[in-house]
């Protein structure tokens, strides 16, 4: 431990929220240094990065679905899984240096969040992939804890904490009680099947095809689960399915919250499912502690509310939900010891 702490020195021990749409970076003592998106720019046919290995995050998410040919904008996770493994080697390796810097000798330990659904083979793959990027020790938390310390629910209390964290490719659903996971559900259902939703909703109504960015933006700008202020209108841009001509139309938030009650409806019976195996006790907490809501599908006008009535639950956004899963990698670095102890099983050391 002490040759730990002296290496150390030389490194920067961080934490990373690898998310499908967005890997964010948090760093001990200085909070999140890197937000960007989970998409790499490769040469087509090769792996090989484009611009030196540069167009990664940011610089390759302005190319998706406007790339030449020859080149691919490539989202390297799926359901919150590594669908790539090479490219997000490449991906994780990036990142690693942006934030370790070039000059440093030693590499960094690492603190990766994954969905809790997932298998032994994926988890493989995620220390694999962050061990051929650079990381010196790679631990694994699961997602829920990670965004339950995140979002400052005493875990570690012998009460009931619940979150709900609707991620790019997967929602966590778990209640805690002393610093472990009593009950859980991972379903695969989230912000980009939202998306999937409209970009299906605006070819079946409109017969206008739009790209995934599109749909995001309508999804942030006037997407809604419930009811709530007036209705809004906006302008979408996209190709004519019959011409395959640009043309432009009108949506309303009313038919952009009716394309997304299906995604939402599935979030909200991922709830139902993970109260009704809660122990009684635990579930009598519940009714006091309410739920926590997390990532950034939490920022969806009225599900709150949704599940809230579904429920009869409190519930309660996060502050800052996009951060909650990074900020809780970087506080359990903080205290790597404690945690070791109580979260043996659910560690991964390498």
């Amino acid at each position: 431990m002490f040759f730990d702490s002296i290496l150390g020195w030389f490194s920067v021990d961080m934490g990373i929220d690898l998310g499908t749409c967005n890997t964010l970076v948090c760093v001990r003592g200085e909070g999140i240094v890197l937000n960007e998106p989970s998409v790499v720019a490769v040469r087509k046919g090769t792996n090989r990065v484009i611009n030196n290995g540069t167009a990664v995050g940011w610089a390759a998410k302005d190319m998706l679905g406007k790339t030449p040919g020859s080149i691919s904008a490539i989202r390297p996770l799926k359901d919150g899984v590594i669908s790539d493994f090479e490219i997000t080697e490449a991906m994780l390796s990036y990142f690693i240096r942006k934030v370790n810097g070039r000059s440093r000798i030693f590499g960094p330990r690492v603190v990766i969040a994954i969905p809790s659904g997932i298998t032994a083979v994926e988890k493989r793959a995620v220390l694999d992939s962050a061990e051929r990027a650079g990381a010196r020790k790679v631990y694994l938390i699961e997602e829920p804890m990670a965004a339950g310390i995140g979002a400052g629910l005493p875990i570690a209390e012998p009460t009931a904490s619940m979150i709900v964290d609707i991620g790019g490719g997967t929602t966590e659903v778990a209640i805690m009680s002393l610093a472990d996971i009593a009950s859980c559900e991972s379903v695969r259902v989230a912000g980009d099947d939202f998306d999937e939703s409209i970009i299906s909703h605006m070819k079946k109504s409109y017969g206008l095809t739009i790209g995934e960015q599109t749909a995001e933006r309508i999804k942030i700008e006037i997407g809604s689960a419930a009811p709530v202020g007036d209705t809004m209108n906006m302008e979408v841009r996209g190709r004519d399915m019959v011409t395959g001509l640009p043309r432009k139309t009108v949506v309303t938030s009313d038919e952009i919250r009716d394309a997304l009650a299906e995604p939402v409806n599935q979030i909200v019976e991922a709830v139902i499912r993970t109260l009704e195996h809660a122990e009684p006790e635990l579930s009598a907490d519940l009714v006091d502690n309410g739920i926590m809501l997390a990532g950034g599908g939490a920022l969806l006008r009225g599900i709150g509310v949704v599940i809230s009535n579904a429920t009869g639950l409190d519930v309660r956004v996060a502050e800052d939900p996009l951060t909650c899963v990074a900020r809780g990698t970087s506080i359990y670095l903080e205290s790597l010891e404690d945690w070791k102890a109580t979260l043996e099983s659910d560690l991964d050391e390498v």
